[in-house]
């Protein structure tokens, strides 16, 4: 018998604007699933992982943003903004998780899974 399997919804919740994060900057936002890192770069595109480097758990949200990368502040592992993954030699060691993130007009919507 096979079993019927429910996808999780993801609820959309605003948490901001865009111009609440300095470009070249980040904003920690706590959610059920842990504190989420919110990036803005320098040309304004806007990235979301969960606050934690795959490498030693630093908040990713407190690390420098350059380019569409951040430095983890702990160790200096480079994470790509766009999907989690380290950078040059730390390439396949370990991602931060991906969190769906939206603008509309002008408003951070984050994607959460809901029930």
């Amino acid at each position: 018998m096979n079993a019927l399997v429910k996808e999780p919804s993801v609820l959309w919740t605003d948490v901001g604007a865009v111009t609440d994060i300095p470009r070249r900057g980040a904003r920690r936002v706590p959610s059920p699933r842990g504190d989420i890192a919110i990036f803005r770069t320098g040309d304004g595109a806007v990235f979301a992982l969960m606050d934690r480097c795959p490498h030693k758990g630093g908040p990713l949200s407190e690390g420098i943003v350059h380019g569409q990368s951040v430095t983890c502040p702990l160790h200096g592992r480079i994470i790509d903004l766009a999907t989690g993954e380290g950078t040059g030699a730390d390439k396949g060691h370990g991602c931060a998780p991906v969190v769906p993130l939206e603008v509309v007009d002008g408003r951070l919507m984050l994607g959460l899974v809901g029930g």
